[in-house]
Parts: C-alpha cells; sequence; structure tokens
C-alpha cells in the first residue's frame, strides 16, 4: 500500500518536534499536526516562561542579599506588563526557530486538530491523510475539578498571560506546579495562599525534601494549609474570590490558581475506537519501545504515563525515530531520571527516595547535611542548603542524591551522571571537591 507519508506525528511539541526531524534524517517522508502554536507546552506555557518567572521572582531576594556585601540600590519596582512582553518577545523567537528547524528538515506542517480515523489515516480538519506509522505526542492538559463556581479559577495554561499580579493568591494543589507558581509569586510580592488536601506537599519526592522546602516557604511567608479540601468558589461583590471548604475554612483572594494535576491529552483522538489501549487515567499504554496496542500507532511524553519531563519526551522521541526509521531499535529507559522543582529554594533530585530504597533494599546507609551557605554569612538571611545520599550498604552504590538550595538543579546534574553510572560512595569520598562551594558536600559526607 503507498501512505502518503511514512511518517505522521499528532502534536508539536518538544517531543514531536524531536521525533519529526530525526525522522526525516533517516529519509522518511514526514508530516506534522499541531492545533495550537509550534512548541507545546513547554515552550509556550510551561518550562520556559516558568524559568524565566523564576529568573525574575528571585531578583529582589538577590539585590536585598547584595546589600550585605555593601552594594546599595535605590527602591526596585517591578512591572509584570513589561515582564510579559519580553516574555512574549521569547517564546515567539522560540516558535519561530522550532518552525524554521521542522522546514528546513523537510517536514511537513499540517494546522488544525488531528484525529486518528484508522490505523493508517488521520483526518485534519476534513482533510485525510494516510502514514505508515502514526504518532500521538498530543502532551497532558491541566486537569480541574467539577466544583462549583470553578470557572473562577486559573489553570497553569493561563498564568503566564494574567491582566496583572495578583495581591492575593490562594494556589490549590501541592505538587510541583502549585509550589513553583507559591515561589515566584511571592518573590514578586504577592500574598500567598497554599490550600493542600494532603498531608504534605510535593507527594514522591523525599520525605526530608518535602519537610525543608515546606519549613524554607512558611519562613518565607507562604501559608501552606494541608488537609484542606476545598469545595466551591465564589466571586463576592468586592470582585474578591472566596475559597470554601466543608471543614468551614475560607479564604478570599484577587485570583485563584488551580494546580491539582494533569491528564493525557487523549480525549477527542479517536484512539480507543480503533483499538488504542488506554489506562484509567486516560494515558497511551506503550511498552518500551514507545508501541501502542495497534502496531502502527506509537506514543511519546506526557500522553503517556512515562515522566512528565521534556527531557524524557526528547529522549523517547530520538529512540522512537531511529527504531522506526534507523533500524537500531533500543529500549527506553526511565529508572534513573534526574528532576528539578524550582522553587525557592530550588529542589533537584535523582534516583530513589529513602522511603522507596527502603521497600526494594535490605539495608542502607544514609548520609545528609544541612548548613548555611557561604553567601549568607554577609547577606545575614538564615537560608539554608540541604542535601542527602541514600547508599545501598551491600554494594555501597549510591542509589539516591537529593538537594534543595541555590543552583540545586545545576549541581544535580552532574551527580546525575554518577549516580546512573553506579558510582559507589567510595567512589564520592575519593572525589576531591571544589572550595568554596555548596557542591563540595556531596564529596564530603561522612
Amino acid at each position: 500500500m503507498k501512505f502518503d507519508y511514512d511518517l505522521f506525528v499528532i502534536g508539536a511539541g518538544s517531543g514531536g518536534v524531536r521525533l519529526s526531524r530525526r525522522a526525516a534524517a533517516f529519509g522518511a517522508r514526514v508530516a506534522i499536526a499541531e492545533e495550537s502554536r509550534i512548541g507545546g507546552t513547554c515552550v509556550v506555557r510551561g518550562c520556559i516562561p516558568k524559568k524565566l518567572l523564576v529568573y525574575a521572582s528571585r531578583f529582589r531576594q538577590e539585590m536585598e542579599d547584595a546589600v550585605g556585601f555593601g552594594w546599595r540600590f535605590g527602591e526596585g519596582q517591578f512591572s509584570w506588563i513589561d515582564f510579559k512582553r519580553a516574555k512574549d518577545r521569547e517564546v515567539a523567537r522560540l516558535v519561530g526557530i522550532y518552525s524554521i528547524l521542522l522546514a528546513q528538515s523537510g517536514v511537513r506542517v499540517v494546522p488544525g486538530r488531528a484525529i486518528v480515523v484508522d490505523p493508517h489515516t488521520v483526518d485534519v480538519d476534513g482533510r485525510r491523510y494516510t502514514a505508515e506509522h502514526i504518532v500521538i505526542a498530543t502532551g497532558s492538559t491541566p486537569s480541574l475539578p467539577s466544583i462549583p463556581g470553578i470557572e473562577h479559577a486559573y489553570s497553569s495554561a493561563e498564568m503566564f498571560d494574567l491582566p496583572e499580579l495578583p495581591k492575593r493568591i490562594g494556589i490549590v494543589g501541592g505538587g510541583y506546579i502549585a509550589v513553583e507558581f507559591a515561589c515566584m509569586l511571592e518573590g514578586l510580592g504577592s500574598s500567598v495562599d497554599i490550600w493542600h488536601r494532603g498531608n504534605q506537599i510535593l507527594r514522591g519526592f523525599d520525605d526530608d525534601v518535602r519537610n525543608f522546602v515546606a519549613d524554607a516557604m512558611s519562613e518565607r511567608g507562604i501559608r501552606i494549609q494541608t488537609q484542606s479540601n476545598v469545595s466551591a468558589l465564589e466571586r463576592m461583590g468586592n470582585d474578591t474570590i472566596e475559597l470554601q471548604s466543608p471543614t468551614g475554612q475560607h479564604g478570599q483572594y484577587d485570583a485563584v490558581l488551580y494546580a491539582t494535576g494533569r491528564v493525557p491529552h487523549t480525549f477527542g483522538l479517536g484512539l480507543a475506537e480503533i483499538g488504542v489501549v488506554l489506562d484509567q487515567n486516560g494515558a497511551i499504554k506503550v511498552d518500551e519501545y514507545s508501541a501502542t496496542s495497534v502496531s502502527s500507532i506509537h506514543a511519546i511524553g506526557d500522553v503517556t504515563a512515562r515522566p512528565q519531563l521534556t527531557p524524557v519526551a526528547i529522549r523517547d522521541a530520538g529512540l522512537l525515530a531511529l527504531r522506526l526509521f534507523g533500524k537500531s531499535p533500543q529500549a527506553a529507559n526511565h529508572e534513573c531520571v534526574p528532576t528539578a522543582v524550582f522553587t525557592t529554594p530550588e529542589i533537584a533530585t535523582v534516583g530513589m527516595t529513602e522511603a522507596d530504597a527502603r521497600l526494594r533494599y535490605e539495608q542502607l546507609d544514609v548520609f545528609k547535611t544541612s548548613f548555611r551557605p557561604l553567601l549568607h554569612t554577609l547577606s545575614g538571611r538564615e537560608d539554608k542548603t540541604f542535601m542527602k545520599l541514600v547508599v545501598d550498604r551491600r554494594s555501597q552504590r549510591v542509589i539516591g542524591a537529593h538537594m534543595v538550595g541555590k543552583d540545586a538543579a545545576e549541581i544535580i546534574q552532574g551527580i546525575a551522571i554518577a549516580v546512573g553510572a553506579g558510582v559507589t560512595k567510595a567512589q564520592f569520598d575519593a572525589t576531591i571537591g571544589i572550595h568554596p562551594t555548596a557542591a563540595e558536600e556531596f564529596v564530603t559526607m561522612r
């Protein structure tokens, strides 16, 4: 059978773009459909604008710290409008680069919403295309509960385009999106309350990390209300939004962010109708080679149940292109994926938490340290840095590394190479540290 394309990709986010370009480099005829802006969540409304806002939120503290080193500044003033303009310019620049890269690779971009008609046919706004292989790379989308007044809340997708910076904001949720926005907005001058139904924020992270970050955020003035369910939102007469709970708790805010999770963007794609198996959360079930239950259809990125991280989607995209067109199948490995949460202080981690490690290994050696960084000996700030290594006692292999503090993500990126390579604690100890740095603590913990 002759197909229009060798590969048709649905979704032009980071994973979809990477897959398309790699496949085209192998000589495949490739098309990619996108119903919104090329670049997807990461470029348009996720990683990139988020990190830019993180930078913006930290300048106030850095200027305050500089006073202890002899610097003097006038009164600072943050302009939300100016930041949005600068952010929009950078996002537009990146979207343009992605578009140029696709064109230079010979990939055809098909604008519009795509629906899978059969194992080899895609419909995009009424026009049909056939392909030997179809890949779903549509990512995930914010999930909002069906409660009274939910229409008054923002999701993370709208937060970067708020008309103005809220003076008071209520954030519902306790995951990484909730705590990142809490720290960013507090750093810009907003009063922030977190409403979280669990006992502690950041479920899934190491317990020591969770507790350390929660304490640090509280010291910054962020109010974390745990075991707090929200039953309704109500628009009040003074143009504020009231959060209400079954226990009688309430709070009034200029804006409310709901960050209670994301769901795979699989609805309305026609997948179940042609036999593609989804899990109970709507994620596409794939094997280690990104293959679905239908042999001609594959899936990568957040639309699967794999770690919802841009580098994971990009890596899996490259491996899939290699399997389909490079004739060199390699299985994806998500055993030791480093990750960061851009709170202030910053979190970064790789490998296992202590709790998970205790379920797999008979005995552990756990090393922890907490210290006041050299920076704050003159800044006067009481902020501390936290580090932790989890070690399998039998093999002495480092199976988990965790950090909370300035530049944690930059430091853990390097540590991840060692942990992924199976380095032992003795090899950490034999490494000479760079002094004076925070990172040297990872090779001096005894």
